[in-house]
């Protein structure tokens, strides 16, 4: 197989390249929307992104990727396995980067009736879909904002349970599903419905670099990896793996963070002068904030944090107003400093 784009040697994008680690880190935050421009690194980025993530420990021989260690997601074979006393064994395999093509059919992203062995052996067996391929991993659809309402719906509803459910064709089938959703697209194309744009936990916007020096880099990177993919990933492994290293410290280190009060009432201020729906705003700030503390290695989680991942938060969150025609990002910004302009840093 190719080599996968060094993480490391994505040239600028630290807004894209921040959310997307922190969502490594804790999944909880719940993935990332990325608007803007085509052919911008987006799709690179979520691969090599994976390619940082050291393998994960799955039940030998299940099709869904299930965790030896986490007795409450099973899929059925595993939980059948259990229960006639049989031990599964644990082996390591990547983590799973998922495409999800726009013109894919409800089958193939939830799962349908194996007809070749239904023709030759008349077993009724389930074949699994994209949803079971991208459990524990990230699934990635591009142009978001294309994808087809029945399709939309059935992101919702794995992304709301955590699981897959199908039952068809005298199939019953429940296997879990959790994964990190990462989106594309360009708003001019087309809106994402409310109800899916608020699953994502952050939103981030990506640009053509406008500065001389920036494209040049990105076309000189590019080239020099389609000329010799090789070369060019031992050239960046040592950054990749600085990379990798700071991921899983931190997130050995998120278990030992509390976010203080003082950090969770600004929290709540901001999404309260702000407007945001329901309770999903400060969830999304409280569980960032301690991603980003942990990935730094911070002692404890700071006011400072909650500023820089507070547009990535909200941003999406916001209602339109008639008579405010500032960016999203603007009135984030501006929410902050009219709430504390102090600089102080809670302890």
């Amino acid at each position: 197989m190719r080599p996968v784009y060094p993480f490391s040697a994505i040239v600028g994008q630290e807004e894209m390249k921040l959310a997307l680690l922190l969502v490594a880190i804790d999944p909880t935050i719940g993935g990332v929307m990325v608007f803007g421009d085509r052919g911008t690194g987006k799709s690179t980025a979520v691969r090599a992104l994976a390619g940082l993530l050291p393998p994960m420990k799955v039940v030998q021989g299940c099709k869904y990727g299930c965790d030896p260690a986490d007795k409450g997601a099973r899929c059925d074979d595993c939980r059948d396995r259990l229960a006639a006393g049989q031990h599964p064994r644990a082996v390591l395999a990547p983590v799973p980067v998922v495409d999800l093509p726009l013109g894919a059919t409800e089958d193939r992203v939830v799962g349908a009736l194996d007809l070749e062995r239904a023709l030759t052996t008349g077993e009724k067996a389930f074949e699994p879909g994209l949803l079971a391929r991208a459990h524990r991993g990230f699934l990635y659809v591009d142009e978001v904002n294309l994808l087809e309402d029945h399709l939309v719906d059935l992101l919702l509803d794995a992304a709301a349970t955590g699981e897959n459910v199908v039952e068809r064709e005298g199939v019953s089938v429940r296997h879990p599903s959790r994964f990190v959703l990462v989106g594309s697209g360009n708003p001019e194309e087309g809106e994402l419905r409310p109800q899916l744009l608020d699953r994502f936990g952050l939103a981030v916007d990506v640009k053509t670099p406008a500065a001389i020096g920036s494209r040049i880099e990105v076309i000189k990177r590019r080239d020099a990896y389609d000329r010799d993919p090789e070369a060019f990933l031992t050239h960046w492994q040592k950054a990749d793996a600085k990379v990798r290293r700071s991921l899983e410290k931190a997130r050995t280190r998120l278990e030992t963070l509390t976010v203080p009060d003082a950090i969770l009432e600004r929290a709540a201020a901001l999404c309260s002068a702000l407007g945001t729906d329901g309770l999903r705003g400060e969830l999304t700030l409280l569980r960032t904030t301690r991603a980003l503390a942990a990935y730094e290695g911070a002692d404890a989680v700071t006011l400072d944090h909650l500023r820089r991942i507070a547009p990535m938060a909200l941003r999406h969150r916001l209602r339109r107003n008639v008579l405010d025609d500032a960016g999203s990002t603007t009135r984030v910004a501006r929410a902050i400093e009219d709430l504390w302009t102090d600089g102080a840093v809670a302890p």
